[in-house]
C-alpha cells in the first residue's frame, strides 16, 4: 500500500466534528453536556427495564416515563428503543473523526487509525460496570446485538475512508486494483483487533489494563500491514554505511526519516573501521 506523505486529508463526513483547534463555545459545551447527560439517563432507564421486563415487553413510553421525560423527548435523542442503550456512540464517532482530521502529516495512517479507535475503547472503559451490563444484555437480545454491529460498522467505514485517502493509487502499475482492498482489509484488521480485546475485557468483568492489551493487538496489525507494498515502514530502520577498501568513497544508506545523529554515528563507525 503506497501511502501519501503529504498533508493529512480529512475523512469525508456529513458531520462537523469538534477539533482541538476549534473549541466549542461555553454555551455549546453546556448544551452538548446536557444532551449527553439526557441520553445516558434514557439509556440507564432502558437497560433497567430491559433487564427486569425484557426487551420485547418494554415500550418507549415506559423508558421515557422511567427517565422522567415525555415521549417526544426520547425521540429527540434516539430513533428507536434499541438505540437507547448506546448513548455515547455518536459523540465517540465525532471524537474519533477529530483524531483523524488532526493527525500530523508525518504519522503513518495506521498509527492514526489506531489512535482514533482508542476513543471507542475509552468510551467503554470510562464506565466499566455499565459496559459489562450492556455486553451481557446484547448477548441475550439479538436485536440489540444487531444495533451494536451497525454501530461498529460506522467506525469501520470511517477508518476505511481515511486509509483510502492516504495512498497513491497510481504508484502501482501491475496491481492498482489491490490498493483499495488493502485499505479496507487494514481498517477491518484494526477494528477486529479492538473488538477482540474489548470482548475479552468485558467477559472478564471489565478488569485488567485494557489499554496495554489494545497496544499489543495493534502491534500485530502494524507488523502485518505497516510495510504493505511500497508503503512506509512503521519505524525508522537503522542506517548502514560501507567504506571502500581504497579509502576514496564512503557509501551511506539511510532512511530519509532516520535521526541525523544516528546517520552521523553510522558514518563515524564506518570511517573508524576502514
Amino acid at each position: 500500500m503506497q501511502y501519501v506523505r503529504g498533508m493529512s486529508q480529512p475523512a469525508k463526513s456529513s458531520r462537523t466534528p469538534a477539533t482541538p483547534d476549534a473549541p466549542e463555545s461555553a454555551a455549546g459545551s453546556r448544551a452538548a453536556a446536557q444532551r449527553l447527560k439526557m441520553r445516558r439517563e434514557l439509556a440507564a432507564a432502558a437497560m433497567e427495564l430491559f433487564s427486569t421486563k425484557g426487551y420485547e415487553a418494554t415500550t418507549v413510553d415506559e423508558i421515557a416515563a422511567a427517565a422522567g421525560v415525555a415521549r417526544r423527548t426520547f425521540f429527540r435523542h434516539f430513533r428507536s428503543k434499541e438505540e437507547a442503550i448506546f448513548p455515547d456512540h455518536d459523540d465517540t464517532l465525532i471524537r474519533a473523526e477529530a483524531v483523524l482530521n488532526a493527525a500530523p502529516a508525518h504519522e503513518h495512517p495506521l498509527d492514526t487509525v489506531c489512535r482514533g479507535i482508542k476513543e471507542v475503547m475509552k468510551m467503554y472503559a470510562a464506565r466499566p460496570e455499565i459496559s459489562v451490563a450492556r455486553y451481557k444484555l446484547t448477548r441475550e437480545v439479538p436485536t440489540l446485538r444487531e444495533a451494536e454491529i451497525a454501530s461498529v460498522a460506522r467506525y469501520e467505514r470511517l477508518f476505511t475512508r481515511y486509509l483510502l485517502g492516504h495512498f497513491d493509487e497510481h504508484a502501482h502499475h501491475d496491481d492498482v486494483g489491490d490498493d483499495p482492498l488493502l485499505a479496507e482489509v487494514a481498517a477491518s484488521a484494526v477494528v477486529t483487533a479492538h473488538n477482540h480485546v474489548l470482548r475479552r475485557w468485558l467477559r472478564s468483568g471489565g478488569h485488567g489494563d485494557v489499554e496495554a492489551q489494545l497496544d499489543r493487538a495493534f502491534a500485530i496489525v502494524r507488523k502485518t500491514f505497516g510495510t504493505v507494498g511500497a508503503g512506509r515502514t512503521m519505524a525508522p530502520e537503522p542506517a548502514a554505511a560501507t567504506a571502500s577498501t581504497h579509502g576514496e568513497v564512503l557509501v551511506t544508506v539511510a532512511r530519509t526519516d532516520a535521526p541525523l545523529d544516528e546517520v552521523m554515528r553510522t558514518i563515524e563507525e564506518a570511517l573508524r573501521g576502514r
